[in-house]
């Protein structure tokens, strides 16, 4: 006679309360933590839009350069300074200016000084670590708010090339063609240049003593400096980052376009890049921002600015989008900045 073993029922566990997660609300909590996620989407879908609406042309090699190289990878490399000083809670409005005086100084060396291109080239470098120092010098020591300070020094930068080079245009020499391709006619090499020091700001910003003391400065600069931290080194060093970026900028336009324009730079270059890296998260006040957020915004302002000129529609409407993608990721920033400090998703 077989055995009736007797087993014990199995108990089911109910559901965890709210039932089984849902994975688009998963999702959307997930890129409402991420600053840099929400920017990714809008710049993948404007990507896709113009790529699939004007197939022939977005997407053709020729035009795909001129917005990474011509148009994104200035906007990239000046953010990445940009968003330094904003963290610090100063900005930079005298930049566009260094890229628009840094080529004419490399011109008057060679061509009226006869120095070597590469000496010249240096020299330029230095001419913008110097322009930052006096920014630092005019903002830390002397106190002056960085607006005051920088539109001064932007106008003097204006004025000093348009004097100089008495509102004409001057040629690239021969001697400087040669190095003129590494630094930005050959081409992507702009582009290039603009990923490589956007990876090295990122580093700089999220791995270094460096970036975390910046941090502490835009974000309470009383406490850092009761701490030890060097305040006024950091924003000294942020002012003359950003000036060196806007002097390469500057060598880079005119290698690139193998003219020296006094109408390039100004204040178009610098008003994108603050616009890119506050529509990548960076905080206006100061104490929070991101490289990599800036490097997307930038791609974001790029694909418009040319996506819309291969629609054939007139730039005159640009400055509306601008300020309306400004408005929105500003609401969006701080919403979701409130979100975070809350707690919810």
């Amino acid at each position: 006679m077989s055995e009736i073993t007797e087993r014990t029922p199995t108990t089911v566990s109910p559901p965890p309360a709210g039932g089984a997660p849902n994975p688009l609300r998963t999702g959307l909590s997930v890129l409402a933590r991420q600053r840099e996620a929400t920017v990714f989407v809008v710049a993948l879908v404007l990507l896709l839009y113009f790529g699939i609406r004007y197939n022939s042309t977005f997407v053709s090699q020729t035009n795909l350069s001129n917005l990474l190289s011509e148009t994104a990878a200035p906007i990239i490399i000046i953010a990445c300074g940009e968003v330094f000083l904003l963290i610090c809670g100063e900005i930079d409005l005298s930049v566009g200016f260094v890229y628009m005086f840094a080529p004419f100084l490399m011109h008057y060396l060679v061509d009226f000084y006869h120095v070597p291109v590469y000496p010249a080239i240096i020299l330029t470098m230095v001419f913008g670590l110097v322009a930052g120092w006096c920014n630092g010098f005019l903002t830390v020591t002397m106190g002056l708010p960085s607006f005051i300070t920088t539109l001064g020094t932007g106008f003097i930068l204006w004025g000093l090339t348009l004097t100089t080079s008495h509102a004409y245009p001057a040629t690239i020499a021969n001697s400087e063609i040669g190095p003129g391709r590494w630094i930005g006619a050959a081409p992507w090499s702009q582009f290039i240049w603009a990923v490589c020091i956007a990876a090295f700001f990122f580093v700089l910003l999220n791995r270094t003593r460096w970036g975390l003391y910046t941090i502490a400065t835009g974000g309470n600069q009383l406490g850092a400096r009761e701490a030890g931290i060097k305040t006024g080194q950091i924003k000294y060093g942020a002012f003359m980052m950003t000036a060196v970026l806007g002097a390469l900028c500057g060598l880079q336009n005119a290698f690139y376009t193998n003219t020296i324009d006094p109408s390039a730079g100004g204040y178009q270059p610098m008003f994108y890049a603050v616009t890119a890296a506050v529509i990548g998260g960076t905080a206006m006040l100061g104490g929070s921002g991101t490289i990599l957020g800036a490097f997307l915004g930038s791609i974001v302002l790029a694909t418009l600015i040319n996506g819309l000129n291969v629609a054939g529609i007139s730039a005159n409407p640009l400055n509306i989008v601008f300020g309306a993608a400004i408005l929105l990721s500003m609401i969006a920033n701080v919403r979701l900045a409130r979100l975070r400090a809350s707690g919810r998703n």
